[in-house]
């Protein structure tokens, strides 16, 4: 992509360019999301017609049994549905950002030896968030907002989950305020899709409470819903957070003339003695 020159960007431009990158290549990014989605909307259809819109009502070994083994495999779709579609989607647009081409298949590829590192970046970037959240609401969204660089900055210098926080730590110093945008643009996209895909279905399971046969079907369409807003409007963010690591790295480390002069070295991060988060 030619015209995605490495240059500081305004905040204007940052958000230019995420919807410029993710219109001109909609089917790659979506293609990502949609594949790992697919696990967990399929999972979420075996449970509503398996049992139905409710918990078994009867305790018992055998039924406590299984609700366990439901939760756990609930639990490992989504993180792994999480982690390939977040992770995948940074590296094919710091692919596309960097003129390199790309593929659903080789960004999802990629994401293999990396989910470890990943899932520990996201526990530990949503421990410090809700440690920040449990301090009056505030702290929380400013720790969110100088965290948002954590997963690209794990994901394209391969640091360690507690190196990547620190590295979006002082990345984002003086920048919170352009991550808070970034996540008021992609929670007002994200929860206005829902509100247009699934909120009517969820309406409707409301007025179907006496029908069982139709609570089924309400419920799988919402669902569905979910799965489209979801796999629609994640790149969004990952896109954004994503431009804004380049932009940070441009902006304080010069990394248009390190590319220049070294492509290959470029992406290392940049020596720095500024005291971090969790230093």
């Amino acid at each position: 992509m030619p015209d995605l020159d490495l240059r500081p960007l305004s905040l204007g431009e940052i958000l230019d360019r995420t919807f410029t990158i993710y219109r001109r290549n909609f089917l790659l990014f979506v293609g990502i999301i949609a594949i790992p989605q697919l696990m967990v909307l399929a999972f979420n259809l075996g449970q509503t017609f398996i049992k139905g819109s409710s918990f078994p009502k009867v305790a018992s070994i055998g039924s406590g049994a299984l609700l366990v083994i439901l939760g756990i495999a609930g639990i490992v779709v989504y993180v792994v549905a999480y982690l390939f579609a977040h992770g995948g989607t940074v590296y094919a647009v710091s692919d596309l950002y960097l003129g390199r081409p790309t593929s659903i298949g080789a960004s999802l590829r990629r994401m293999r030896g990396q989910a470890g590192t990943l899932l520990g970046v996201s526990l530990l970037n949503g421990l410090a968030t809700f440690a920040g959240l449990i301090l009056l609401i505030i702290p929380g969204i400013y720790i969110a907002c100088r965290l948002a660089t954590c997963i690209p900055a794990a994901l394209l210098e391969n640091l360690g989950p507690r190196e990547s926080l620190e590295r979006s730590f002082t990345l984002t110093k003086d920048n919170a305020g352009r991550s808070f945008v970034i996540y008021l643009l992609y929670l007002s996209i994200l929860y206005g899709l829902l509100l247009l895909c699934a909120f009517p279905f969820l309406i409707a399971i409301g007025l179907s409470a006496k029908n069982p046969g139709m609570l089924k079907v309400w419920v799988a369409f919402s669902q569905f819903g979910t799965s489209l807003a979801t796999v629609l409007v994640t790149p969004i963010f990952t896109i954004a957070t994503t431009v804004f690591y380049y932009d940070l790295r441009v902006r304080k480390e010069a990394f248009d003339l390190q590319m220049m002069m070294n492509p290959n070295e470029a992406l290392a991060p940049a020596p720095t003695a500024l005291p971090s988060m969790l230093s």
